[in-house]
């Protein structure tokens, strides 16, 4: 891999661009809705159109339910903070499946009993991505940052590139956070956090939820979301990492500098 076109003015090192390249796919070209759209077999549009009035007003709701629960035992004990027999990428996959497939054997009820269990193994995942990229769990700002990821998950091709840009939402998230003493979480981040999460888990129900699908389907749905989130995770911590390294502006500058030639070539493989 030779580095053919560089950012001017960023002086990061070849090896932080590549992973600057990388967290940039991840974080501005999300495709969760193309890969449940898939597993469901049918446009996007009708998949959203699948869940019943009644569940929409209620799913904001039942996502800041989740995330609460999520927060109050993932970020505390078990495999996001402790060692694992096995890679965390396979034990999540695993508890991912299970539950997937509990939800998805019992259709929409099921799908929505299920959603703070898997909300909360994706909340271990995204910690143990965050260790992994040298985040200190122990920290105050941990449970908030690793929060942030289902946020940063949650745009899509559809929406406005200047209110769901990645540093956009991360500096709108970080205004949500002002008034958290400790590890405090204020009730207005879940809220934001849950207003951009909610468009996923509406598309995660109603491709689970498909009654013709059932709990093989549903094991495949929360796998396909796990490894959406991971990936934005991977993105996000990176990002964290090389700011710890080089300094917050210099990574944003060489960030803005390749939004700006995306249609050039950044890296020749």
């Amino acid at each position: 891999m030779s580095l053919t076109t560089i950012p001017p003015d960023t002086h990061l090192p070849p090896a932080a661009l590549r992973d600057l390249r990388a967290a940039y796919e991840a974080l501005e070209n999300p495709s969760l809705a193309a890969r449940l759209a898939g597993l469901a077999g049918m446009p996007i549009e009708a998949l959203r159109a699948r869940l019943p009035t009644a569940v929409q007003g209620g799913l904001d709701g039942a996502v800041r339910a989740a995330l609460q629960l999520a927060i109050g035992t993932a970020m505390r004990s078990g495999p996001a903070v402790s060692p694992l027999p096995i890679p965390s990428s396979w034990f999540h996959r695993g508890m991912a499946a299970t539950s997937g497939a509990i939800g998805g054997a019992f259709g929409l009820a099921g799908t929505l009993v299920e959603l703070p269990v898997s909300t909360t193994i994706l909340l271990r995942q995204v910690a143990a991505v965050a260790g992994e990229e040298g985040e200190d769990l122990s920290a105050p700002e941990a449970a908030s940052e690793c929060l942030k990821v289902f946020a940063l998950g949650g745009t899509t091709a559809a929406d406005d590139a200047t209110e769901s840009g990645y540093f956009a939402v991360r500096i709108a998230l970080a205004e949500a956070l002002k008034g958290a003493v400790g590890r405090t979480i204020v009730p207005g981040f879940v809220a934001a956090v849950a207003a951009r999460f909610v468009g996923p888990v509406g598309l995660k129900v109603t491709a689970q939820a498909a009654p013709i699908l059932g709990a093989a389907a549903g094991a495949a749905v929360n796998i396909a979301f796990l490894e959406h989130f991971r990936g934005v995770a991977r993105g996000h911590f990176t990002l964290r990492r090389l700011e710890r390294t080089h300094g917050a502006a210099q990574v944003r500058a060489a960030w803005d500098a390749l939004a700006n030639t995306r249609d050039a070539p950044f890296l020749a493989h």
